[in-house]
């Protein structure tokens, strides 16, 4: 329980934002299982993106879980993508957090000099897929919960051949 304490705490830092530092003393001071479920491990990704809670913490889906992983596939396209332009579309459905979720890939992605084409309203994950072969995209992202309870949100990840992209891909991609 130690260990989680401490990773709990690194979270109360000005790194994150007042909201984020309020959720994470209020779960340190319940000493509830929801802090170990929170900060037990990282979030991991599963069959072509990750899933989880929403929620703060390093087993959530939050914006910064989603920025670390963003910052993963970012590092992974430079490296890997012999292209002068490195281009990715970004999907969001109507669950709650999706399109500010995806606002937030779209400015990790932009950072690093990838240029993004961000649905400006509700689509598919089908759309996307077409999305990143009509655009010659290099990659896909749609923000959803696809079939999950409404408290959870699935990022999805879509290849150049609008395949899902492998899951040892995927562990670089966090390794990193």
């Amino acid at each position: 329980m130690s260990e989680i304490l401490e990773k709990a705490k690194q979270w109360l830092t000005p790194t994150f934002d007042k909201e984020t530092q309020d959720q994470i003393q209020k779960l340190i001071s319940e000493n509830s299982s929801e802090l170990t479920d929170s900060f037990y491990k990282d979030m991991e990704f599963g069959t072509g993106g990750m899933r989880g809670v929403m929620g703060a913490g390093t087993n959530r889906i939050n914006k910064y879980t989603l920025g670390r992983a963003t910052q993963g596939l970012s590092n992974y396209l430079i490296e890997n993508v012999n292209k002068e332009q490195i281009k990715v579309v970004i999907a969001y459905d109507c669950r709650h957090n999706s399109k500010k979720f995806a606002k937030i890939v779209s400015d990790v992605l932009s950072a690093n000099n990838i240029k993004v084409f961000l649905f400006e309203d509700l689509r598919p994950t089908p759309e996307l897929s077409f999305a990143v072969r009509h655009l010659d995209c290099d990659a896909g992202i749609v923000l959803t919960a696809s079939h999950n309870p409404p408290n959870t949100m699935v990022t999805k990840y879509i290849g150049q051949m609008a395949d899902k992209l492998c899951l040892r891909m995927m562990a670089e991609l966090l390794a990193k």
